[in-house]
């Protein structure tokens, strides 16, 4: 399965752990990671995921592949600037998302448009998203919403 995990560039300690939790379960799942490519919880996840091998997309706002943090395995540039959120989301079967601000929230409102199912720790509180408490509720949230 592929998974969006969408969240903050710039969140506090807490999200990247959470980040690198999930993206260690992922990873030990055999699930493949879209995201953003960047830092924060982006970086956390691909590096939680990496410890499994697990394949990590990261769909960039800008022109550059090199911009990508460097667990990613595959970026893809789009010069989209934030237009390349409903890439992201598109993408995967389901979405966590974790911390973040305004970018994060486009990406839940267009996660919940294309009708994929969203986990959410710590994030906005809106309607449509399982707020749920650890890492591993996150997982297990979007792996049972795919497999129904």
């Amino acid at each position: 399965m592929r998974v969006s995990v969408i969240g903050g560039s710039v969140p506090p300690e807490s999200a990247r752990e959470q980040a690198f939790e999930v993206g260690k379960r992922l990873g030990k799942g055999g699930h493949e990671i879209i995201c953003g490519g960047g830092g924060g919880v982006m970086e956390a996840v691909c590096r939680g995921a990496r410890q499994f091998e697990s394949q990590t997309v990261g769909i960039l706002p800008g022109a550059n592949r090199s911009n990508a943090n460097e667990y990613v395995t595959t970026p893809i540039a789009t010069g989209m600037g934030n237009a390349r959120n409903a890439l992201v989301v598109l993408n995967g079967d389901a979405a966590i998302a974790i911390d973040g601000s305004t970018g994060t929230l486009s990406e839940i409102g267009l996660a919940l448009d294309y009708g994929r199912p969203v986990a959410g720790l710590d994030t906005h509180d809106i309607e449509g998203v399982e707020h749920v408490e650890s890492p591993t509720a996150a997982v297990e949230y979007v792996e049972s919403a795919i497999s129904l």
